[in-house]
């Protein structure tokens, strides 16, 4: 007797079909079978997909074995190979943090800096160099101010003030002092108030405005960030999650003490470690969803399609080995390494 198609849906699913809530695109094959129906016209249709094929079934075939309709495609590459082989590599160096960029070198970065209103790292005049334009978030201002002058205390404050002028001052502009808003102001420095914007962070304003400035190349942009790390934890918090809000942006999140980037999941990533000036403390932390599989290179505790999230085991308080780290990842990792004390 004939099956029902209501019961042979029921049992197609229990017996081989996955549920579609694990699968985000059928053409994902092997692992995952997709089945589900919609009813063109009058005609109920199941539609299934298996490794990848997709074939219907109408009612006048319920008394037929579905799985045997649809081929298997010995070539099609596992669920984990296809999107290894899709994905692209994206190197990453801390070259910004040495005082020239090596002869060698084969990046071709452009750099911008963010200064924000937290202790600024000793080593940001070295960013402010490295960079081609350079934007104080609102208070960032005071610190660039106040502190710049301490870091060369053999030379002038007024010459160092004006030697390291922010192209622009960006924010709310409730923390800056008058008299820093006036000296800039003077010195020629563009001063935007964003305060009607109170859905935004001073961070996150000064990088959509990088990010919007005509004639620059976005796809070698990466965004310096100097005092984004330290001081009330929730801003801390803020900053990572801009590192989120613009993942096509290769931004870096620099204090004293340590560096924070994002590894977006659509890309792997081989990290070239500049030993001299940081490390060999480093750690991977999912952040946004947990990640089911991360496989690393180049640690002293590697990873092989090892499941992180919180409440569960994280790579943290691990060590570079070598000169270069390689990381693949099903979901966006942060990578933080330590910077070494000059």
């Amino acid at each position: 007797m004939p099956l029902s198609l209501p019961f042979m849906i029921h049992l197609l699913l229990r017996t081989m079909i996955q549920p579609t809530s694990t699968v985000k695109n059928p053409v994902e094959v092997l692992k995952h079978s997709v089945a589900r129906t919609q009813s063109p016209g009058s005609s109920t249709v199941l539609i299934a997909y298996v490794d990848g094929q997709r074939g219907k079934a109408t009612p006048q075939l319920h008394d037929i074995n579905l799985p045997l309709k649809f081929k298997c495609n010995p070539t099609v590459r596992s669920l984990r190979g296809e999107r290894e082989s899709d994905m692209d590599l994206m190197i990453h160096s801390s070259t910004f943090l040495l005082p020239d960029f090596p002869a060698d070198n084969g990046f071709s970065l452009l750099y911008s800096l963010v200064v924000l209103n937290q202790p600024l790292p000793k080593f940001t005049p070295l960013l402010w160099n490295h960079a081609c334009f350079h934007v104080c978030a609102d208070g960032g201002a005071n610190r660039l101010y106040d502190e710049f002058p301490q870091l060369f205390p053999d030379e002038d404050a007024f010459a160092i003030r004006k030697r390291y002028r922010p192209d622009v001052i960006k924010g709310d502009m409730d923390s800056i002092r008058a008299e820093v808003l006036e000296f800039y102001s003077n010195l020629g420095t563009k001063t935007i108030d964003a305060s009607h914007d109170q859905d935004s962070t001073d961070m996150h304003k000064c990088v959509a405005y990088i990010r919007d400035l005509p004639n620059l190349d976005k796809q070698n942009l990466c965004i310096l960030v100097a005092g984004a790390l330290g001081g009330r934890f929730d801003h801390e918090a803020g900053n990572i999650n801009i590192l989120c809000r613009f993942s096509t942006i290769r931004i870096v999140l620099l204090s004293d003490d340590c560096l924070i980037q994002l590894l977006p999941s659509s890309h792997h990533h081989e990290i070239h470690i500049q030993s001299s000036v940081e490390g060999p403390h480093c750690g991977l932390i999912p952040i946004g969803i947990p990640s089911k599989r991360t496989t690393t290179t180049g640690l002293q505790w590697d990873l092989t399609d090892t499941e992180m999230r919180f409440g569960g085991l994280m790579s943290t308080s691990n060590i570079v080995k070598g000169e270069i780290v390689t990381i693949r990842s099903d979901s966006d990792l942060l990578w933080t390494i330590s910077i070494k004390k000059a």
